[in-house]
């Protein structure tokens, strides 16, 4: 699996956790930034993310800034992009077998690097389980593309 990272200021240490515990799991990864003790603007790193996915250069995302919430409305700004703030194993199972959310977003100002690295595992495992879903998922599709036409 190809996954991509980014985060802001804020989460630049949790970030550097995930890294190397992705690739424990011999998992590739890409950074996207931020670096170390450098200010940016959340939303330019999660819009790079996001249309890295979009475009199929990677499978998955994983963003982080203070709270996730930044990241997740950010990226969920690119057509075809589900992005989804996760910080308990329910969410993080859900975003991916019901939403098929392709960018995990978590904050480093609301959960630990421990608590982090087991929901990005879950969140690794899980696929889209469609059923009952599916067409909840396209329906969405469907008004984002209604919508790029306005």
């Amino acid at each position: 699996m190809k996954l991509a990272i980014g985060c802001d200021e804020a989460a630049y240490d949790l970030k550097v956790e995930i890294i190397k515990h992705l690739k424990s799991r011999n998992i590739e990864v890409t950074d996207f930034g931020a670096d170390a003790g450098v200010a940016v603007l959340y939303p330019d790193i999660g819009i790079k993310v996001a249309e890295a996915i979009a475009r199929g250069d990677f499978e998955r995302g994983i963003l982080l800034c203070g709270t996730g919430i930044g990241m997740s409305i950010s990226a969920n700004k690119v057509p075809g992009i589900r992005a989804a703030v996760c910080h308990d194993p329910y969410s993080a199972e859900r975003s991916r077998k019901s939403n098929n959310a392709q960018i995990m977003c978590m904050g480093a100002r609301v959960i630990g690097v421990e608590l982090a690295k087991y929901l990005v595992d879950i969140w690794l495992n899980c696929d889209f389980l469609g059923g009952g879903s599916t067409a909840k998922v396209k329906r969405i599709m469907e008004y984002e593309n209604k919508t790029k036409a306005i």
